[in-house]
């Protein structure tokens, strides 16, 4: 069975636009982000939604969502629509509610699903309540996260809530290496954790 280009499934998608969409966009942080907003934001009016529960401290919380702001001010300068952007609350009692019994798994496996099922749903039903036309996820910019994972997790959610999810493979096109090009442009806060505490244990242990 052939393997989906989900990075091409976008380009058609893009391609039949007849008009400019209200996108609900998840952000993890600020670097993942900018690539994926400077690919975006001709096609798209992007609301960007910061909602990370798995993050391992209100510290860390907090510098990313700063530093998510401060991106978006910066690029709105040169915008003539603006980006706008949703910071949710800091709820990691939601996130350990969620990954409870999952906690020793490897990085990348069951946890993680669980994790992204829990922000890719949250996204998409603030989408489908305040009536954005697509909603997505910059997640796959990482090389680290699985984008075939990611997207069925998307397309079970379009079904579910019948709303539209934009699929993608936002690594592909050198969308990491621009993040990271992107990232000294800006000088943004780079971490070197995707952001929970069993991450940054496996961070440790190398």
């Amino acid at each position: 069975m052939n393997k989906i280009d989900y990075n091409k499934l976008m380009e058609e998608i893009i391609s039949n636009l007849t008009n400019k969409p209200k996108l609900l966009l998840h952000v993890c942080c600020a670097p993942c982000s900018s690539s994926v907003l400077n690919r975006l934001v001709n096609y798209f009016n992007i609301t960007v939604y910061f909602f990370n529960p798995n993050m391992d401290t209100l510290t860390e919380y907090e510098k990313r969502m700063k530093e998510e702001i401060n991106l978006i001010n910066t690029l709105n300068k040169n915008l003539t629509d603006k980006i706008n952007i949703v910071c949710c609350d800091y709820n990691s009692k939601l996130f350990y509610k969620t990954i409870k019994g999952f906690e020793n798994c490897l990085e990348g496996g069951e946890r993680c699903k669980k994790c992204f099922e829990l922000r890719l749903e949250n996204t998409c039903l603030y989408a489908k309540e305040n009536n954005y036309d697509y909603f997505t996820t910059t997640l796959s910019v990482s090389p680290y996260k699985n984008s075939e994972v990611l997207n069925e997790i998307g397309k079970n959610l379009e079904e579910k809530h019948k709303i539209k999810y934009l699929y993608s493979d936002f690594k592909k096109k050198d969308g990491y290496k621009k993040s990271i090009e992107l990232s000294k442009i800006y000088n943004l806060y780079r971490q070197n954790y995707c952001g929970c505490i069993f991450s940054k244990m496996g961070l440790d242990k190398k």
